[in-house]
């Protein structure tokens, strides 16, 4: 499956373009891109969703744990996108191509014109042999800092363009039937449908305190990604050459398949980023439940978003005046000119 992908998206964690944390990896940074000019000459096309700026930013600014309070993870976030950045531009030069940084929020992916300019963007940079270097803009975005993570981000940039392949890559082997840091006997879980939803339960929690993601994040990335058809690829970043190899055909980690029917490009948008949540609370459920529901201001205006975007050109009601048809600054100004 991973080697008939001609559009690939490539999500590396923290783990794995740092020092544990310690500042940017350049070598390890320099074969991600060596893999990645491989690609390019067996015509796969590739974006690239990198991690790193905030423990980059760590590192510059000599903290040695990850800060808790917002401000100071967004001044990291911003003092380490530089030298991110910096970094994958000299690399990728050494091979003759040209990145792109490209941040984004899910506020951008969540507005409709703003998410297809981000998408005719990126396609266009890929038609002219650019590498596309995404990370969410954690500098802006409190939201992303606490509660976001790159894989989600990994599958939603899949979705937008409608790459063939997701993967994410760790440092572990694979999804195991268990945590294989706690059961040795672990068994690796080497093909599974997506849409399967035993794999939550089987996820496990964060990999590391310097990494915001876990396995749980990539199997719902996984299940996401598979609305637009992408099959994914849990794998582990130490395997040498990994990203060649998955594209040549090898077996490697765990391959998640997409066995649903793509969904139409504006109903995978809205089923990524419309959705409506819930406000819960200790003395209100969700509606539909057995207690009244509660709806924040923020899902009532998502859930009119929603019902904007979907819906389609009304006939005006019968009975109503030609006055009422009018756009609002019509009525208004047919109204001021009105005598009185």
């Amino acid at each position: 499956m991973i080697s008939q992908a001609k559009t690939l998206v490539v999500k590396v964690g923290t783990s794995l373009v740092t020092h544990a944390g310690r500042g940017l990896d350049v070598e390890a940074i320099a074969r991600w891109a060596a893999q990645i000019a491989r690609l390019r000459q067996m015509g796969r096309r590739t974006i690239l969703v990198s991690s790193g700026a905030i423990a980059e930013g760590m590192q510059r600014l000599g903290w040695t744990r990850r800060p808790q309070s917002m401000h100071e993870l967004q001044a990291a976030a911003a003092v380490g996108q530089m030298g991110l950045v910096q970094c994958y531009e000299s690399c990728f030069r050494e091979h003759g191509l040209h990145t792109a940084q490209v941040l984004l929020t899910h506020a951008d992916m969540a507005d409709r014109q703003r998410y297809l300019n981000a998408r005719t963007t990126l396609r266009t940079l890929l038609e002219l042999g650019v590498i596309p270097v995404i990370n969410e803009n954690d500098t802006v975005v409190t939201d992303e800092i606490k509660f976001g993570d790159n894989d989600t981000l990994g599958a939603l940039v899949t979705n937008l363009v409608e790459a063939d392949a997701l993967i994410l890559l760790t440092d572990q082997a694979g999804l195991y039937e268990s945590d294989p840091r706690l059961n040795s006997s672990a068994k690796l879980i080497e093909e599974a449908q997506a849409s399967d939803p035993r794999l939550e339960t089987v996820a496990g929690g964060t990999g590391s305190a310097l990494a915001k993601g876990g396995m749980l994040t990539k199997v719902q990335a996984a299940k996401r990604a598979a609305r637009s058809g992408a099959h994914t690829v849990i794998a582990s970043g130490r395997e040498p050459e990994v990203l060649v190899r998955l594209a040549q055909g090898e077996r490697l980690g765990t391959l998640l398949s997409a066995q649903t029917v793509p969904l139409a490009a504006r109903k995978q948008w809205l089923a990524d980023h419309l959705t409506v949540t819930c406000c819960r609370s200790a003395s209100s459920k969700c509606p539909g439940s057995s207690s009244a529901g509660r709806w924040s201001a923020a899902s009532t205006r998502r859930a009119a978003r929603w019902r904007a975007a979907s819906s389609t050109t009304r006939r005006p009601r019968r009975g109503r005046s030609c006055a009422a048809r009018q756009p609002r600054s019509s009525r208004s100004s047919a109204t001021s000119t009105s005598p009185s």
